[in-house]
């Protein structure tokens, strides 16, 4: 386990609306406001087409293949999520959401391309005073978050 301490920063109350890509949104208010780090949650609808990383291929393969599923109806959803700067500074959104409708749900990461129905809201907690960053790991291909970075 790695570790970091970060205090509170500012606090913003945002509604994404119809047609809205929710990390792409995300991820250009952080850079506006000059938000490094952060933690937000977020509800509302998740439209037709909507797309999430649901999962590697294989749990433990020697190179991971993401697979991803299309939302086929439009979706209630609930998610978390955190950012963090790339090497170089840039904020990078990593959220997962639930999208459900009516007794089904899927679980994913919105990276893909999660467009809002109508209106999400989400609340971001800006995180201050912290070296955390997201970095390029060779092994997996993602940007591992490196809380002591």
């Amino acid at each position: 386990m790695k570790y970091c301490e970060a205090k509170l920063g500012r606090s913003f109350i945002i509604r994404l609306e119809d047609g809205d890509v929710v990390h792409e949104c995300i991820e250009a208010f952080a850079q506006e406001h000059e938000i490094q780090s952060a933690a937000l949650i977020i509800i509302g609808g998740a439209d037709t087409k909507s797309r999430l990383v649901v999962g590697p291929d294989e749990g433990r393969a020697e190179k991971i293949v993401p697979m991803t599923h299309d939302l086929k109806n439009v979706c209630e959803v609930a998610g978390t999520g955190t950012i963090f700067p790339d090497e170089k500074g840039k904020p990078i959104l990593h959220m997962h959401m639930a999208c459900g409708r009516n007794d089904k749900t899927i679980t994913g990461c919105v990276r893909t391309g999660v467009k809002v129905w109508h209106v999400m809201e989400a609340v971001l907690f800006e995180l201050t005073d912290n070296p955390a960053k997201r970095v390029f790991d060779p092994v997996t291909g993602f940007k591992l978050l490196q809380p002591d970075a």
